[in-house]
């Protein structure tokens, strides 16, 4: 029996693409703005990241603090009428920045040609609907990542994140033999639970991503002692969340997929 790794299936904003994951999260503030001359703050904005984005908006709307200044505001709870009006105004705005914010994260490209060298498959989750990803994809294709396929919010009737579904369809197109034979590698809580709930390894990425909210000029510039501050809060949220790693970026990733190889060879599972 087959003991190898046979696919990774990565994220996009904040873990391939968009260091810190600033496309989403400025424009949902952008959209609400527009919408309704609603302020959402950018770290509000953050808050259910890796939801399909009307969920996202959904999730916002019931938050306590945030559904409270609504009421305050409107007279009345957000209502679906009211996600599907700032989504209609969120779609196009991503449309058009997204690939502003395309550049690949220092160390993605290195680490998805080592993959390829070792015959593994690369596969990809998102967030974003369709709309959004035909545009991100031909942008990250012109500076060379094309994974061999892509999964969106959008694709699939069971829906998105926090559910398997978007890393299982990546089974099924991949022609994959063993769920315990792929790795899911997200910057976000939805996308590790639905590694985790369908079956594979789970690599959380820290501080690459929408939970650090740093820009790669802030990553750079930080100290030791800040990094590891920021280590200290989110590798626990990933960990609670069902990770069997936490990195600090993609670039971290190839030792840990060395790891699980050996994990799996000596008969282990996620």
């Amino acid at each position: 029996m087959q003991h190898t790794l046979e696919a990774v299936i990565f994220d996009w904003a904040g873990t391939i693409v968009d260091f810190g994951s600033f496309a989403p999260t400025q424009i949902f503030v952008d959209a609400f703005a527009a919408a309704f001359n609603f302020d959402l703050t950018l770290e509000e904005a953050r808050g259910p990241m890796g939801l399909g984005k009307w969920q996202h908006i959904e999730a916002l709307g019931k938050d306590p603090v945030i559904g409270a200044r609504w009421q305050s505001q409107f007279g009345k709870p957000m209502g679906h009428e009211d996600i599907d009006h700032i989504y209609r105004t969120f779609l196009p705005l991503q449309v058009e920045r997204v690939g502003a914010h395309s550049d690949l994260i220092p160390g993605a490209l290195e680490t998805v040609t080592a993959l390829r060298e070792q015959g593994i498959k690369i596969g990809s989750t998102t967030g974003y609907p369709r709309q959004v990803m035909d545009r991100l994809m031909v942008e990250a294709g012109a500076k060379g990542y094309r994974p061999d396929c892509t999964v969106c919010a959008d694709d699939l009737a069971a829906g998105a994140r926090p559910g398997p579904w978007m890393a299982l369809q990546c089974v099924l197109d991949l022609k994959l033999g063993d769920v315990a034979h792929c790795v899911k590698v997200d910057d976000t809580l939805p996308g590790i639970f639905e590694g985790v709930r369908a079956g594979m390894w789970t690599v959380g990425v820290a501080l690459s991503g929408s939970p650090a909210g740093l820009t790669l000029a802030q990553f750079k510039s930080a100290t030791v002692e800040d990094l590891a501050d920021i280590r200290s809060k989110v590798t626990p949220q990933f960990k609670a969340a069902g990770a069997h790693y936490v990195i600090d970026s993609v670039a971290d990733l190839v030792p840990v997929l060395t790891d699980i190889g050996r994990r799996l060879e000596a008969g282990e599972r996620p």
